[in-house]
């Protein structure tokens, strides 16, 4: 699922852990502007598929944080997720597990 405003992503795991992903704080106000998304809902993708690029100076000029969320929706349901990025998380870095 790719929000119209193309600022938040859903994707369900084939183990069935669901995220979203909000790039930004408030930036469903930007209405897609400095977004681009690359894939749409339906779609199965793989470690490294792009799914949705944008313009951090653009978003930031804009006046909003680039902050970026990423919540495990079904945690109830698959478990909490473990914190293994104590900080700005990179490229190719974990962020969290599920045990």
């Amino acid at each position: 699922m790719v929000f119209p405003t193309k600022h938040a992503v859903g994707i369900k795991t084939d183990t069935g852990v669901e995220l979203l992903i909000h790039i930004g704080l408030d930036t469903v106000k930007l209405q897609g502007d400095g977004f681009d998304a690359h894939v749409a809902a339906g779609d199965v993708v793989d470690v490294g598929t792009p799914l949705i690029t944008f313009d951090p100076e653009k978003i930031s000029a804009a006046g909003y944080s680039l902050t970026t969320p990423v919540v495990v929706t079904n945690a109830a349901k698959v478990g909490d997720p473990i914190l293994v990025a104590a900080d700005e998380v990179k490229e190719g870095n974990g962020l969290f597990v599920i045990t």
